[in-house]
Order: structure tokens, then C-alpha cells, then sequence
């Protein structure tokens, strides 16, 4: 699934004219709980990147390391570098993407600490056994559709699309007094939040990227997600490690923050709630930078792509040869 080298400026282009036809004063909005038009909130209009080479849960050999000191990260990022790039290249594996697509900027957390999971203080997912279950038959039959990833399946990925991944670690926030869109690079999903509004997204509607609303709080921007539909993987990037493969249910809740630290970094937050699938809630945590020269071009996947026909095609080839 390869990205495409042709800008694509119409989709953002048109966003922004959709957007500007809202009414442009939060004083227009009449549900309880709307922000006065006079206060002001925080910009955070831009390309945000969060290339980052931590990874999700912390590994065995830093167990009792929660962070690293600062004389130990120059040698860290080095091993990090080194290990990525020669994960893909085991001999007679095929399947990994084309150096050339890989980011080659990753960089571990600044702060040193040595998993983005914040919480749990283990930097544990707190998965529970059904869930491992499922993960590893998801895992292991890519024989059907449905137990392939919407990722595969070129649908999309959510419903973690800021979770990152091994490139395109990028997104574009458009901001009015109405709405936050989240334009993400990879498989190009655009996450539209209504801000301050008392209500709540019909349950009965459910999609994949569920139903987000959208708070001010002082200067963090909240979001939260419910009205997920359950039937897909609740991240699908092999850099997810073992939350690659779990299945998120109906019951999925997701809030993120958005806080901005200065003009070039933009604190996120996500905490996780899933009782089909977690003991407990755990949070993510890490910097996204911004790069007003980073160029966001087309992911270019669609569902029933050549990918998913091939595997099909062979898993079919394999069941005939066992016959």
C-alpha cells in the first residue's frame, strides 16, 4: 500500500470551505455550556508530527526503568535507530515496506521515559485474556476479510489514527470556533469534532471512528469518543506490539488532550476504555512537534485493493493444496 507522490490539497481545501460556512462566533451556539465568543483558546491550527520511536509498551529490559537519564539517551537513540531498521530485514522474510517510505526521523521520548503508556506505571496494556485470545486468532488467520485489520482492508485506522507508526507520522489541525478537524497522513482519515455542544451523538449511529465531541478546558483541548461499531482491530501498525490484533468492542471510550506547550509542541494525551478488552483504563502520552515544511501527501489505499485480492487468492491456493 503504497502512498502516492501527487499533492492532494482538494480534500483539506474543501474541509476548510465546509468549515467556514459554520457559524464563525461561539456566541451563535445556543446549547448549555458554549464558550463565550470573548474567550480566547489556543491556536493550534498546523502540521504536527509525532515520529517517535518509544515504543507503546515498555520493554522487559527496562522494567524496573521507568526513564532514562539524560547521559543515556544519545546512546539509547542509537540502539532504537539500529534495531528498527534491522527489524524488517531478516533473511527470506518478505512483506516489510520500501526503505525509502520509512521515516528516518523516529526519535525516542525527550523526557526519556522508556514506554509512551504513562499509566499503568508497569507501561503495561492491562489486556485482558479474551482479548489476547482473539488478538492472536485475528493474528493468525489472514484468510478472510473479517479477521483482517481495517488497515489491510484499506478502510481506515481508526480508531486509534494517532497511535505511530514506522511513517507518515503526520496530521493537520484545522480550527474554527465550531469545530477541530484532524486530517490524518496515513490512509488519509479526516476526524471531524464538534466543540462545546450539550448533545450527545445518537447511539444508535456507529461507525468505525465512532462519534467524538469536543470540550475546552482553560487551554487543553478535550475530546471525547463513544458510538464505536466493534468490528475491527483496535490498532493495526506493527509498531502497536501487543495491542496489534485486539478487537475493540461497542463499548469502546476514548478521551485525548491536546495541550500547547509552546509554539512547536503540542502535549497528547489519550486514555483508553474498553471493559471487553482492558482490567482497566491506561493513557498514552508524548509530543507532537510542528513542521510548517512537512508536505502531507496522498495515502494511496482503497478498499478491495490488489493486497487483500492476492492474500485471498493464495489462502484459497493453500486450502486446495491441503485437501
Amino acid at each position: 500500500m503504497a502512498r502516492s507522490t501527487e499533492l492532494r490539497p482538494s480534500l483539506l481545501s474543501a474541509l476548510t470551505l465546509i468549515l467556514a460556512a459554520l457559524p464563525t462566533s461561539a456566541a451563535e451556539q445556543t446549547p448549555q455550556g458554549t464558550r463565550p465568543a470573548t474567550q480566547r483558546v489556543p491556536d493550534l491550527q498546523g502540521i504536527w508530527t509525532g515520529a517517535i520511536l518509544t515504543p507503546l509498551e515498555r520493554p522487559q529490559q527496562f522494567a524496573e526503568q521507568p526513564r532514562f537519564k539524560a547521559e543515556e539517551l544519545a546512546e539509547q537513540q542509537r540502539q532504537a535507530t539500529e534495531r528498527f531498521w534491522a527489524s524488517g530485514h531478516r533473511p527470506g522474510e518478505v512483506g516489510r515496506d520500501n526503505d525509502a517510505f520509512l521515516d528516518g526521523s523516529l526519535k525516542i521520548l525527550p523526557d526519556g521515559r522508556t514506554s509512551l503508556i504513562s499509566e499503568p506505571a508497569n507501561g503495561l496494556i492491562p489486556l485482558l485474556a479474551e482479548a489476547e485470545r482473539r488478538r492472536e486468532y485475528n493474528l493468525s488467520h489472514f484468510d478472510a476479510p473479517e479477521t483482517m485489520s481495517q488497515w489491510d482492508r484499506c478502510i481506515t485506522r481508526e480508531p486509534l489514527i494517532m497511535l505511530p507508526a514506522a511513517y507518515n507520522n503526520a496530521y493537520q489541525i484545522v480550527q474554527t470556533p465550531t469545530h477541530v478537524v484532524i486530517v490524518a497522513e496515513m490512509i488519509h482519515d479526516a476526524r471531524i469534532i464538534a466543540l462545546d455542544t450539550s448533545e450527545p451523538p445518537d447511539a444508535r449511529i456507529k461507525n468505525w471512528g465512532g462519534a467524538a465531541r469536543g470540550r475546552w478546558e482553560a487551554d487543553t483541548l478535550v475530546v471525547e469518543t463513544r458510538n464505536f461499531n466493534g468490528k475491527g482491530w483496535l490498532a493495526t501498525a506493527q509498531t502497536s506490539g501487543r495491542l496489534r490484533g485486539v478487537p475493540f468492542s461497542e463499548q469502546l471510550h476514548t478521551t485525548e488532550r491536546f495541550k500547547l506547550i509552546n509554539a512547536k509542541t503540542l502535549q497528547y494525551e489519550l486514555t483508553i476504555e474498553d471493559p471487553k478488552a482492558f482490567a482497566s483504563p491506561w493513557k498514552v502520552a508524548y509530543p507532537l512537534t510542528r513542521d510548517s515544511e512537512y508536505q502531507m501527501f496522498e495515502y494511496a489505499c482503497h478498499e478491495g485493493n490488489t493486497a487483500i485480492r492476492a492474500m485471498m487468492l493464495g489462502a484459497r491456493a493453500q486450502e486446495q493444496a491441503n485437501k
